[in-house]
């Protein structure tokens, strides 16, 4: 879902997991979303629940000869009581199981499966496809979202329970995957939202010769933003309100060339690659935000990072409510700090409307 395994993420969330218990079946008025990564070594039990919604635990597996999901025995015991433990400190916050996470092989499988109108109606609706990447994966993904549709339509039926939630989580810009592949009309007749992956649009690694906003809102230099990536849906189709907006709660590193030139798009020997927020805050050097950009970064000696801080959040979250957006999710909790961030994205969705005063302080 982040930068290396769990890079981008499409993520078809819902369904017919009775098994693990996770079940969805009505959408409040906005996401807060955030994504649990069972590999993070952040136990379900150390989840604070509060600040969110909407909890995503990641990351299930897909068979490949049935195409039914399964668990990880390393992964059984926590998945199985994910929402029980959750729901024990807050009721109202619904829980999704996610499937995948960025296997080259799972692409195939996918691709496969979604050419397979037979298959859909058995299986779990819950998706990592990364990515669809052809005309025909288009028509395929609009073909395998409309089965599920009917799907989880017939079983509310015949279960006389709500109608279990689709939602899926994509790429949020031409940088990460060319998003003419995605069937805009589609997932806006079939999907109740999606979670468009607005970060990564740079990345730091040994070839990067300059330091990057990784997720910048808005990016004067016409390259890649958060603005852009939530237009660009926009005139996919999809409405406004059902996009949430994806936040970072990592960011990446940077060897300055020369520790005197440490602005945004100086010059650098190397990437280093991505470090979570809570190391990042620990490095114990003042925070630099760029309005401009919507952003932060810090420097050290050669060291820079770039960053989302509470600022830039805010002012995301912000902007996601201004614009009528769904809400927003963050990927992922455990590289939060003391849950700093997720409260920070808390606040500006609760508060309405933000006051002048604060609004100054907090986006100028």
């Amino acid at each position: 879902m982040a930068y290396s395994k769990k890079h981008s993420f499409l993520l078809i969330s819902t369904l017919l997991i009775m098994i693990l218990q996770l079940q969805l079946f009505s959408t409040n008025a906005s996401i807060k979303g955030g994504y649990w990564y069972s590999d993070s070594g952040l136990a379900v039990s150390d989840i604070d629940p509060s600040y969110f919604t909407h909890l995503f635990c990641a990351f299930a597996d897909l068979d490949s000869n049935t195409n039914q999901v399964t668990i990880s025995s390393a992964n059984a015991a926590s998945f199985s009581t994910f929402t029980e433990t959750i729901q024990a400190k807050s009721s109202s916050v619904k829980t999704l199981l996610s499937i995948g996470g960025g296997n080259s092989t799972l692409a195939k499988q996918f691709a496969d499966m979604a050419s397979q109108a037979k298959i859909t109606t058995s299986m779990v609706l819950d998706l990592d496809w990364e990515y669809p990447s052809s005309d025909t994966d288009k028509t395929n993904f609009g073909l395998l979202i409309t089965e599920w549709r009917a799907a989880v339509t017939q079983e509310s039926s015949s279960s006389g329970k709500p109608t279990l939630l689709l939602s899926a989580a994509v790429g949020g810009s031409d940088q990460i995957i060319s998003l003419e592949y995605y069937p805009g009309q589609d997932i806006a007749n079939n999907l109740d939202w999606v979670n468009v992956m607005t970060y990564d649009l740079f990345i730091s690694d040994r070839y990067q010769t300059q330091t990057q906003p990784p997720a910048p809102l808005k990016n004067p230099t016409g390259q890649f933003s958060v603005d852009e990536g939530i237009t660009k849906w926009i005139g996919l189709g999809v409405p406004k309100s059902k996009l949430a907006l994806g936040v970072p709660f990592y960011g990446f590193k940077w060897s300055l060339s020369d520790p005197n030139n440490h602005e945004i798009f100086d010059q650098a020997t190397q990437g280093l690659g991505a470090v979570k927020y809570k190391d990042i805050i620990n490095v114990g050097v003042q925070v630099v935000y760029n309005s401009t950009y919507v952003t932060n970064y810090c420097f050290i000696g050669t060291d820079w990072y770039g960053y989302d801080d509470t600022q830039s959040i805010s002012a995301k979250v912000d902007y996601a409510k201004q614009n009528g957006l769904f809400g927003y999710f963050a990927w992922h909790i455990e590289q939060d700090s003391n849950w700093a961030l997720s409260q920070a994205g808390l606040y500006i969705c609760w508060t309405d409307p933000i006051p002048r005063g604060l609004r100054k302080l907090l986006f100028t």
